[in-house]
């Protein structure tokens, strides 16, 4: 039996009772009065009360709340499900206008209704997501730098003064704290099987967050203070992004072949894929990509704690430890300094690493997991070309990791140019990339000049003091001497012994070395350095060269309209020269 099929759960053991029994464990129905006033608000000091603390520091104890709490959120699932849509609407679309999306809580509640697994864990990735970013807008009305991770976001002064410590507890033991049940990191990062997260927890944060508007209104009135919603990132130039071709319902349909077959798929986490291609069918993509990255990571670690043979880190580590992430399964060593064996493993590691650093790490890369998961994108408007390569990768990994009897499919005409792209994938964010641009658009700026509008030769009068000059002479040698120590680095063909310094800024020259492979997996710390330095220098040399074009413009506008002075006449023609 491969691995993927045996695997029953990826939680460990103690993660599994927290989230899967203990709030279960108490059997007495919670009356939903007891948190709920007669006009629908939430009585936040009865949720609060099944907070426990540690008698020896006063802090949370997780178990015994989980425990306490596990009534009340199966009191307030049960509530959801007694009301319609309509109800639900009226009494409490209004609380959540404070997150900026309203659509996406409405969304949950309709999944409620159903309790389909699947749809329940991607509802609670959405909500978590969107509830992190409304609370860092409003830690903004208090605060500068906004944290990065949930955990220290609900921990922070800012989110207790406006909400009280308590209120703050009582989300920390949902999301957020590695004691507690960790919902939006056990589910973001790969490790929860759509049947292990119970129902009930997804409609308790549904009704604390319309609680947390209410709380959020009357600090609002009391302060006269105005909640300010930060911008959603946009993917901008989405044709970087372009690696793969546009996939159909036949690639989708084979794909969901590949779902039932490969090895990468754990058994338990089928659903998932199977979610994520409809929703792609859909044209639901921010689903589609905020269900297959968890499972790329899964897969991933699945493949990363077998070749390294470490078996336990499949599992979530408990609270004092890391579990394994992208981050670590695609570092060069792991923690140990030994070689990480997980590129070996991957046909293609230079492919699947540079991909998933591209469209995951790179700072400058669209960092499509980050920006999803802290709720920094506008879901309703996720691009297509986005999920698209996500999706196209995922199909390329799941082709890499299926039975050699599945050679029909994976030779199929609509598959293979999947895996021809994917073999011929170069990274597009690494600093050495985004160099190789930088360069390329420099050299087309400075190509420009000789299109500049200019006065008749005759008009410009040779200036004295150019030629000659000892200055320039000095830095055409030096030059020389720099590119013929690098002639045999050049393309072949592309750079004149007659006149090398014109000819390396050919097109074809320029093109044919950013065209040269250069390995940025791994690159070392003194590269890096280098690389950031050149960039610098390229940055300066394309603003120099759009001054000129700029500049050159208007002097002749200027000249034309016979609007110089005499210094600026003198000037210009001293520009026209040199050009």
């Amino acid at each position: 039996m491969a691995l993927s099929d045996s695997v029953t759960t990826c939680l460990s053991q103690p993660v599994h009772y927290a989230i899967c029994k203990l709030g279960f464990e108490k059997k007495e129905a919670y009356d939903i009065n007891n948190i709920l006033s007669g006009n629908g608000e939430v009585c936040w000091q009865a949720v609060t009360e099944h907070v426990c603390y540690l008698e020896s520091d006063q802090s949370v104890d997780y178990f015994k709340s989980i425990r306490s709490l596990g009534p009340v959120c199966e009191s307030v699932n049960l509530y959801f499900k007694s009301l319609t849509k309509e109800q639900f609407v009226i009494q409490y679309a209004s609380w959540f206008h404070w997150t900026n999306c309203t659509e996406v809580f409405l969304e949950v509640f309709d999944v409620l209704q159903y309790a389909q697994a699947t749809e329940v864990a991607l509802g609670l990735m959405k909500l978590t997501s969107c509830l992190e970013r409304a609370l860092g807008d409003v830690y903004l009305l208090k605060g500068n730098d906004c944290p990065f991770l949930l955990r220290d976001l609900l921990a922070s002064e800012q989110l207790a003064d406006v909400f009280g410590q308590a209120v703050m507890n009582v989300l920390r033991v949902f999301i957020g704290s590695p004691h507690g049940l960790n919902l939006r990191n056990v589910l973001w990062h790969g490790f929860a099987s759509p049947q292990e997260i119970p129902t009930k927890y997804c409609a308790m944060l549904l009704f604390l967050t319309a609680g947390l508007g209410q709380l959020l209104q009357t600090y609002l009135l009391q302060t006269k203070g105005v909640l300010v919603h930060r911008p959603y990132v946009i993917f901008i130039s989405l044709e970087e992004l372009d690696a793969f071709p546009d996939l159909n319902n036949e690639i989708l349909s084979i794909a969901e072949e590949l779902v039932k077959l490969s090895s990468f798929v754990l058994k338990i986490m089928s659903p998932f894929w199977m979610a994520a291609l409809t929703a792609f069918k859909q044209s639901r993509y921010a689903d589609s990509v905020i269900l297959l990255l968890p499972q790329l990571e899964v897969g991933l670690r699945l493949l990363f704690t077998t070749s390294n043979k470490c078996p336990n880190r499949l599992l979530t580590a408990e609270s004092s430890a890391l579990y394994t992430t992208f981050d670590e399964m695609l570092a060069k060593h792991l923690d140990n300094e030994e070689v990480n064996q997980l590129p070996v493993v991957l046909e293609e590691p230079a492919m699947a690493s540079d991909f998933l650093w591209d469209f995951l790490n790179h700072q400058e890369g669209p960092r499509i997991r980050d920006r999803l998961s802290h709720g920094e994108i506008n879901l309703e408007t996720f691009p297509r070309e986005v999920a698209n390569q996500i999706v196209g990768f995922a199909i390329t990994i799941l082709c890499r990791f299926s039975d050699e009897d599945m050679f029909s499919l994976k030779e199929h005409m609509v598959i293979k140019p999947l895996m021809n792209c994917a073999s011929r994938y170069r990274s597009r964010f690494h600093p050495i990339s985004r160099l190789k641009k930088q360069v390329l658009e420099c050299m087309k700026s400075i190509h420009l000049w000789p299109e500049l509008p200019t006065v008749p030769e005759e008009q410009v009068q040779k200036i004295g003091g150019l030629e000659g000059n000892a200055e320039a002479d000095t830095l055409i040698l030096m030059i020389s001497e720099i590119i013929s120590q690098l002639q045999h680095y050049m393309p072949q063909n592309c750079c004149s012994s007659d006149d090398p310094i014109n000819s390396v800024l050919t097109e074809r020259l320029l093109v044919g070395l950013c065209d040269t492979r250069i390995c940025t997996l791994y690159s070392p710390r003194p590269v890096l350095e280098v690389v950031a330095i050149l960039r610098r220098i390229s940055a300066q040399c394309h603003q120099v060269s759009q001054q000129v074009i700029a500049g050159a413009g208007l002097r002749y506008t200027q000249w034309v309209n016979k609007t110089l002075r005499s210094r600026q006449r003198h000037n210009y023609r001293r520009m026209l020269n040199r050009l």
